[in-house]
């Protein structure tokens, strides 16, 4: 962990930057991409990150499609003091308690993987044991659900998980509709600080990129050529 660093900053505020705040995810394979980096090093890349200027991890905890574990997330809380994402399928409330228990800041929900009876129970589990939920959405309906259950991390997916295609239009297109006291990240498709600054745009207050930097030979510089691109205060709705 970071030398005299002694507190992890909740997940949300550490995304809340002047610049576009990165969150930068350790991944070693995916469905889209097959093998990324299959012998990659949590605890090397996790401070890769960090010094690169990263303002959050995410850490792929899913072990069939993904190659990860909960392990990598231990290493990884081990490692740096930026808060970290817990991110895997979460179907049930089980699972947010277990992401707490090993050290995640913060987990992802899929809203189109549960029934909107689940989705509130996920976001009731996770506020009473105080661990923050990163609500994912890929167009206005499952936005609007997102919203009035009270969501205050929501996650744009350009990415379609049923067909595996990239849509770029799709975070350009919603995240003009979150309000600007949710943190809204972009996710998915995203190397470059032109794609950065697309997203920017229109509103993004943070983007998670994976597989271009876990698969990259030097990480640290990686992240911090994406970390340069100012947000747009004036993008989204009040």
């Amino acid at each position: 962990m970071a030398e005299g660093v002694t507190q992890i900053p909740p997940f949300g505020t550490a995304l809340r930057r002047a610049n576009v705040s990165v969150i930068a995810e350790l991944k070693r394979a995916s469905p889209s991409k097959g093998s990324i980096n299959p012998e990659l090093s949590v605890i090397e890349q996790a401070s890769a990150y960090e010094k690169g200027g990263a303002a959050a991890i995410s850490i792929l905890t899913e072990p069939t499609r993904f190659s990860g574990s909960n392990d990598d997330l231990v290493a990884a809380r081990g490692a740096t003091s930026l808060p970290l994402l817990k991110k895997d399928f979460h179907v049930d409330p089980l699972q947010i308690i277990e992401a707490k228990s090993i050290g995640a800041s913060a987990a992802l929900v899929i809203v189109r993987a549960l029934p909107p009876t689940r989705l509130r129970e996920m976001l009731d589990v996770a506020r009473s044991i105080g661990i923050e939920v990163l609500v994912e959405v890929r167009d206005e309906l499952e936005l609007e659900l997102a919203l009035s259950f009270g969501a205050k991390l929501i996650g744009v997916n350009n990415r379609d998980l049923e067909t595996l295609a990239i849509d770029p239009e799709t975070a350009p297109r919603l995240l003009p509709l979150i309000p600007r006291d949710i943190v809204a990240i972009a996710e998915s498709g995203m190397k470059t600080s032109a794609d950065i600054e697309r997203v920017a745009t229109a509103g993004a207050d943070s983007v998670l990129i994976g597989s271009e930097l876990s698969a990259s030979a030097n990480p640290e510089a990686a992240v911090r050529s994406l970390s340069g691109v100012r947000r747009s205060e004036g993008a989204r709705k009040g």
